[in-house]
Order: C-alpha cells, then structure tokens, then sequence
C-alpha cells in the first residue's frame, strides 16, 4: 500500500511537471505568433490596398467601393462578419448597367473603428453620413443579407425618402429574441477567439484552414485584412449589441411601413414554415412586395445563386422607376 502511495505521488509530479511544460511550450509559440503577426502584418496595407475610396465620416474613415452608372444607386450591405469582398460577384456583374457601391461597416476590413455600441441605427447612420460624404446621390436600392438586413431596414425608415427600394436576402428575424440572446455570448466567444487567432498569425499560417466556406475569391485573397482581428473585433461587438439592433428593427414595423416601394425578400429552401411565414409578413409591408423561395438551402443564397440575387435586384431598380 505504501509503495502504491508513492508511485502515485510520483507519477502526479511527471504529470504536473509535464503539463508545466506544455504550458510553457504553448506561451511560446503563442509569443512567437504575436511577434510574427506583428511584423508581418506591417506590409498588409501594401499588399492588400483598398478597392476603392476611405471616406472620413465623423472622427473615422469607411471604405466606399463604387463601379458602374447607372440609377438608382445599389447599395450592398454585408452581414455579421462579412464585408464589401462578399459582394465581389453581384458588384461585378450589376455594376455592367448600374451604379453599385459595396462598403465595409466601421471596423470590418479597411474601414476603421467606429464609436459603440455597435447597433443597426449605429451603422445605418454612419451609411448616410457616407453616402453623403461621397457624393453618392440617392434614392437608393438597398440590398442586404443576414445581419446587414437590419442595417438596411432601419435606414429605410430613418430616410424613405433616400429608399427607392429593398431586396433583403435571408435577413435576421427582429422577433427571435431569445435566440439572439442565446447565440450573443457564444458568438461573441467565437469571434473572439478568432481574432486571437488571427493575431496569434493563424490566419497567415492555416489560411483557407481558417476562412468561411462561402468566402468569395476576393475576400479570400485579401483575407488578412478582410478576416483579420479588427474585423472579428467589429462582429463581436455588433454580435453583442445584436438584441438592441432588433428592437431598434422592431420599432420601424407597422402597416405599409414602406409604402409602395418595390420589395423583393428571399429566403432560402426547405426553411421552417413559420421563418417563411415570417418573410412573407416582411414583404406584405409595402404595397409591392413579394417573396421568393430560393431553390439553394444556403444562408449565402447570394453566393449560392447569384443570378437568382441580381435577377430580383433589377427588378426592382425597373420598379423603382416607375
């Protein structure tokens, strides 16, 4: 019995010493990814110019990237996480026959911070101020998908007259407040740890290992500036302000909030019957609303279909004009 004490007792000392080891191996390596990414990083800015133009807005700058003539003006709004490069394709092909303009919400990609909270009135102020700023003339088309549905949706209500229409693209649902609740903190957590890992130079190291699977190839090739730690700062933070963003939504929802302007939601295949219930509801509040059903399953019905995406988008820029 007592020889079996002390084998116990010496087996605990080879694990606690090991595991002391493995502590420091790790402070290590982590160090060393720190000062990697630190001296690595120092280049990004050349290597991986903005597409388009930094407009100051307030005490910060935002990135604009325009192409094309053509009204009304497009204007694309990314969701959580995502910024002007998730538009790449819809830009490129709209942007044939029409203005269109991508931008990055302060924080994400080449914009820089802006002040907190972080919510969709936040942002959609900041999009008016940019707009502005830039010269670009309304009304506008919005386009949004997820998260940036509320962005857009509450810029609608705060400036009709600058709306000439919407196309909403599987936006968040401005009722599930215990849902958002519950997904804040372990988005919050994931874009955290995300950031730590793209300034611990994972994101340089893994690359493609690390990206979302529907990255488009620009934002691939610029994913370090693009999915760096200022932009999971950015996502965190409008992750946390997220039930203040939907009761700001709520509060724009009434009766033919939007008049007769042409509205165009889709929402993606085999959703629950109440989400598609709760889409239809959305368009029913203009006067020419409708609902499309994409035949992808994808969130990023954008990227799944995008023909099904600039379809609806033109349509509207041809009901806006009438």
């Amino acid at each position: 019995m007592v020889e079996e004490s002390r084998g116990g007792r010496r087996w605990w000392r080879v694990l606690r010493r090991v595991a002391g080891w493995c502590a420091v191996l790790v402070v290590l390596v982590v160090g060393a990814g720190f000062g990697y990414e630190s001296v690595a990083g120092r280049r990004d800015g050349e290597r991986f110019p903005a597409p388009g133009r930094l407009i100051r807005v307030g005490d910060q700058r935002l990135h604009l990237n325009c192409a094309g003539t053509g009204g009304p003006t497009v204007v694309l709004e990314a969701g959580l996480a995502e910024s002007s490069a998730s538009w790449e394709v819809i830009q490129r092909r709209l942007s044939g026959g029409h203005r269109v303009c991508a931008y990055d919400r302060a924080g994400y990609a080449w914009s820089e911070d802006g002040p907190g909270p972080r919510t969709a009135a936040q942002a959609a102020a900041e999009l008016r101020g940019l707009l502005a700023a830039a010269g670009e003339a309304g009304p506008y088309v919005l386009a949004a998908h997820s998260y940036g549905g509320s962005v857009a949706r509450v810029f609608a209500d705060h400036w009709p007259d600058l709306t000439a229409g919407l196309v909403l693209i599987d936006v968040t649902d401005e009722n599930a407040v215990q849902a958002l609740q519950v997904s804040r903190p372990l988005l919050a957590a994931q874009f955290t740890v995300s950031g730590l890992l793209a300034r611990a130079g994972g994101l340089r190291l893994f690359g493609d290992a690390l990206l979302p699977a529907d990255a488009t190839a620009a934002a691939r090739t610029q994913a370090l500036v693009v999915y760096g730690a200022r932009s999971m700062a950015a996502a965190r933070a409008e992750a946390w302000a997220a039930v203040e963003s939907a009761a700001q939504v709520r509060a724009t929802v009434r009766p033919g909030a939007w008049g007769d302007r042409p509205v165009i939601v889709i929402v993606p295949a085999r959703q629950p019957g109440a989400a598609v219930e709760q889409a239809r509801r959305l368009a029913a509040l203009s006067g020419r609303g409708r609902l499309l059903i994409a035949a992808t399953g994808d969130h990023y019905v954008h990227h799944a279909q995008p023909d099904l995406v600039i379809d609806a988008i033109r349509d509207v820029i041809a009901a806006a004009g009438r």
